[in-house]
């Protein structure tokens, strides 16, 4: 940085602001410092800076799975915003396993990340209560009753209620749910759908739902398996509503196998209006959780948090689900 300095005759301040994208620099300056940077192919010595900030820069996300489409969605968007700051982001799988989770959570705790974004496969509190004395986490998706925490999410109850409300304004009667665990998303949007029947006059059957262990891993496998069961009750469900996309796309293939159609014989809709939805053989609607938005949120309340001379109280930021209409429930 010196060098860099002497070379360009400024302060190793504003060489120092330049690398750490500070707006407290003219954009002439800063291109002159980065076309010089880039000359001599510096990089920052990340371990001595942190000794001087008592900072990792780096940010730590704990997901169920690495391959579901929603997390890596939320994981990009993260990882784009806390990059400008000059962070970077470390990715961790529980595999929708508790014990793994909390492993996982304990090996970025020995990186002494300066927070962590957690998508968490529990229901108890416990570990968590502890967890936050120690650290700085925001959770994503599904949180915890019970436990004041930052928080990042859609209305899942809503949610529930939106999908179940629009296979019934295209004419089912008999729905079914293929739902998720017992963690607050599958319960909401479990509540959402069983209270939208209620509401509209229609029978609420125990049989018409299918209860999964397993929704964001082996999730296709999943919905396909409910998905042969419910056709199998007697009189068959003629819509059904999905815990999340993946599940629905299993399902999709359950009925297609049976030689039914869809929407004519089932609709069906999901949850998390994933970015390929409009290319499947059916187009599936879906209910929109924001992935980008939760990402883009998460980023900031963590890096307000880091910055925060005191800890401030927890906040949630609950975002409300769309609707998005395509074939597989669009009914002429």
């Amino acid at each position: 940085m010196k060098d860099i300095a002497n070379d360009l005759g400024l302060s190793v301040v504003t060489i120092s602001k330049v690398l750490r994208n500070h707006p407290d620099v003219g954009e002439e300056t800063r291109e002159r410092v980065l076309r010089r940077v880039k000359e001599l192919n510096y990089q920052p010595n990340i371990l001595a800076r942190s000794l001087v900030t008592g900072r990792s820069y780096l940010v730590g996300l704990v997901v169920p799975d690495l391959l579901h489409p929603f997390f890596a969605e939320v994981a990009k968007a993260l990882s784009t915003a806390i990059q400008s700051k000059g962070y970077s982001l470390i990715v961790s799988s529980s595999e929708e396993d508790p014990e793994l989770e909390q492993r996982e959570i304990r090996q970025l705790q020995a990186r002494r990340l300066d927070a962590m974004v957690i998508a968490s496969t529990r229901t108890g509190i416990a570990d968590f209560d502890q967890l936050q004395k120690e650290e700085v986490f925001v959770l994503i998706d599904r949180d915890l009753p019970g436990l004041a925490a930052n928080y990042i999410g859609i209305d899942d109850e809503a949610a529930g209620r939106i999908a179940t409300k629009h296979l019934i304004d295209i004419g089912c009667r008999r729905i079914a749910h293929i739902r998720g665990r017992e963690n607050s998303t599958g319960v909401r949007r479990f509540d959402g759908y069983r209270k939208t029947l209620i509401a509209n006059g229609l029978e609420y059957r125990d049989e018409y739902v299918i209860a999964r262990s397993r929704v964001d891993t082996q999730s296709l496998e999943q919905g396909a398996e409910a998905m042969r069961l419910l056709l199998h009750r007697n009189p068959r469900p003629d819509g059904v509503f999905c815990y999340n996309d993946p599940l629905a796309i299993g399902a999709i293939r359950s009925i297609m196998d049976a030689g039914l159609r869809i929407p004519e014989d089932i609709a069906l809709i999901g949850c998390g209006n994933l970015h390929y939805d409009d290319c499947l053989r059916v187009p599936l609607s879906s209910i929109d959780q924001h992935s980008q938005q939760i990402g883009q949120r998460a980023a900031e309340l963590v890096l307000s948090l880091i910055e925060a001379k005191q800890r401030p109280l927890p906040r949630s930021y609950i975002l409300n689900p769309e609707l998005v209409v395509r074939a597989s429930t669009r009914r002429l």
